[in-house]
């Protein structure tokens, strides 16, 4: 679970400023992951990736967003691992990320950042405020106190949907086989402004993922990675679940019944990777309310505490890269 917790940066600046707030959050993930100057302070480790998403017109009926007309719109991602340490191996926790940036012909863009987990362990950014400071580690043994760890888990069972999941997950061995969920609902808008819940999740179609060398080498993920995209474009569909009425919108703890009707909107095609030092990921943040017309954030507090903390780390990172070139030169990973 030591990884798991910095899964993503959850605060918002809109709550009391005595309480929590983007500083204290990213200030808690520094803390917990350690300072490297010119890094995100979460998903520190990457590696960039380009391509398009190639609509097939199916959900432009519940959005008018101009990327969902059928057609080809380019993309910029970024695949990563949780935490804030850039040197990390990548078999020290479970999960893998994939972030977005589509960027429609009238240069609205839609950013979206997804996980290889179908839901989230907390519902509130002060929850996750309190995960992140229950797995600190211990400067003695480097690694979280268990018993804080149970204390929290014991004052929140609204993770148990999230441990049930990790306890029997296995680390991937490969970025290109997994499933990588958006976990917050939003909404798609259509063209009579008429607004439908929604959440999606991106499903790889690129064949079987393959053995790990025993034991795995820290930095697979991206070697992997780079492989398989010399053989051919890598390919996920777009799916799109529509919400009811009582479906929760505001709690990404919660899964929705698997009956709720699903679009497949089209497919992310990546064609190509880069190091992310140097990448067209390296300078982005991956805002989720960055949104084009006909898509739009819902009620999830996690949403625009997101948005905040990201914006933060963002302010932190680029001042760093800004003053310390010569840092940089020694710490390739960004």
């Amino acid at each position: 679970m030591t990884g798991v917790a910095a899964a993503f940066g959850y605060v918002g600046g809109w709550l009391d400023p005595h309480r929590l707030t983007p500083q204290r959050i990213v200030d808690r993930l520094q803390v917990n992951g350690g300072l490297h100057p010119g890094y995100r302070r979460n998903h520190a480790k990457g590696v960039c990736v380009i391509g398009y998403f190639d609509s097939n017109g199916q959900a432009a009926r519940y959005s008018k967003a101009a990327l969902f007309a059928p057609g080809r719109t380019p993309l910029v991602g970024r695949f990563a691992i949780p935490g804030g340490n850039p040197h990390a191996p990548d078999f020290g926790v479970p999960i893998r990320s994939l972030a977005l940036r589509l960027t429609q012909a009238d240069g609205q863009q839609w950013r979206t950042g997804m996980n290889s987990m179908p839901v989230f362990p907390v519902a509130t950014p002060q929850a996750f405020y309190e995960q992140l400071a229950a797995g600190r580690p211990d400067p003695a043994t480097g690694k979280p106190d268990p018993a804080k760890q149970a204390a929290f888990f014991a004052a929140h069972p609204e993770t148990s949907a999230f441990r049930a999941w990790a306890k029997n997950h296995k680390p991937s061995a490969s970025y290109a086989t997994e499933t990588y969920y958006g976990l917050n609902a939003f909404y798609f808008v259509d063209s009579a402004g008429t607004r439908h819940a929604v959440r999606w999740r991106v499903v790889a179609d690129n064949g079987p993922e393959g053995v790990a060398p025993a034991p795995p080498p820290e930095d697979l993920l991206e070697s992997e990675l780079r492989r398989r995209l010399a053989q051919g474009p890598l390919r996920w569909r777009l799916l799109v679940t529509l919400g009811q009425a009582d479906d929760p919108t505001a709690d990404a703890t919660r899964t929705w019944p698997q009956d709720r009707p699903e679009i497949d909107a089209g497919s992310v095609v990546l064609e190509r990777s880069e190091p992310q030092a140097q990448g067209a990921c390296r300078d982005i943040n991956f805002d989720p309310l960055i949104l084009p017309a006909g898509i739009a954030g819902s009620d999830d507090p996690l949403l625009p505490a997101r948005s905040s903390a990201y914006a933060e780390s963002y302010r932190r990172r680029t001042a760093e890269q800004a003053g310390g070139a010569a840092v940089h030169a020694q710490e390739p990973h960004r």
